[in-house]
């Protein structure tokens, strides 16, 4: 099992630079960055993040699943999501759901966003996987745990529900060499808010697809029902997935 080392600051950019930053000087696996408030926090495709001090749980975790081929590391930001809608049952019964790639939804409205980066290092590649989860205060078109009514919730219960579920799901994975077949693949198709909508998927520089959301593949890319067949999206291929409304 990962021992997770803690380390809390006031203030601070971004906890996934920071992390990359001391995964690059040789920081060990476990490394936990947890931040009062992110200056210049980040989401997917450089998009901000932010949220005034303390009214969120900023945190970043170093990975280093060099056991698992590197054609199944697509799944890391879907065992964080899983990772997150168990931790909320279990520590407040909240039943919170996944967007994918890498939303959590709580009656919803985003509660939390998800960033997992591979970095490069003189020890080989690690993964870093930051969190952003909204407990007491929520930018507009978001919630947040007190608001979805939760009020005696606080951060470091969140953190602890967190880092106690993350252990376990990340060994088993890495365990069968990061195989989503195992058991991962079935909790997230389980917490999926997106599987079994209809949705419009927008690439950059090529036409939207629409079609059924009907699976996540072995690679951890959406498969979508279109007309002319099944095509399958990755994470990096995509800047928005959006349900079509009839």
């Amino acid at each position: 099992m990962v021992e997770w080392q803690v380390t809390r600051v006031a203030e601070t950019g971004s906890t996934n630079a920071d992390l990359a930053a001391a995964a690059r000087e040789g920081a060990e696996e476990g490394l936990v960055v947890v931040a009062d408030h992110q200056t210049a926090g980040r989401g997917r495709l450089g998009r901000v993040w932010q949220a005034p001090p303390r009214t969120g749980l900023a945190m970043s975790v170093l990975l280093r699943p060099s056991s698992v081929p590197a054609h199944r590391w697509p799944w890391l930001p879907l065992l964080v999501g899983v990772v997150v809608v168990e931790a909320l049952d279990a520590y407040l019964g909240a039943k919170a759901a996944l967007k994918w790639p890498n939303d959590v939804l709580l009656g919803g409205a985003k509660l939390a966003g998800i960033l997992v980066e591979r970095v490069e290092t003189d020890g080989g590649p690690v993964a870093v996987a930051g969190i952003g989860l909204n407990v007491s205060a929520a930018p507009a078109h978001a919630t947040s745990l007190v608001a979805a009514g939760y009020p005696h919730v606080s951060r470091d219960g969140v953190l602890d529900a967190l880092l106690s579920g993350f252990g376990e799901r990340y060994e088993a994975w890495r365990r069968v060499g990061g195989d989503p077949a195992a058991s991962l693949a079935s909790a997230y198709r389980q917490a999926s808010d997106t599987l079994g909508l209809d949705v419009r998927a927008e690439l950059p520089g090529h036409a939207p697809i629409e079609g059924r959301a009907i699976d996540v593949d072995e690679a951890g890319r959406l498969v979508v029902r279109t007309r002319s067949g099944d095509v399958a999206v990755g994470a990096g291929d995509v800047v928005h997935v959006r349900p079509v409304r009839h």
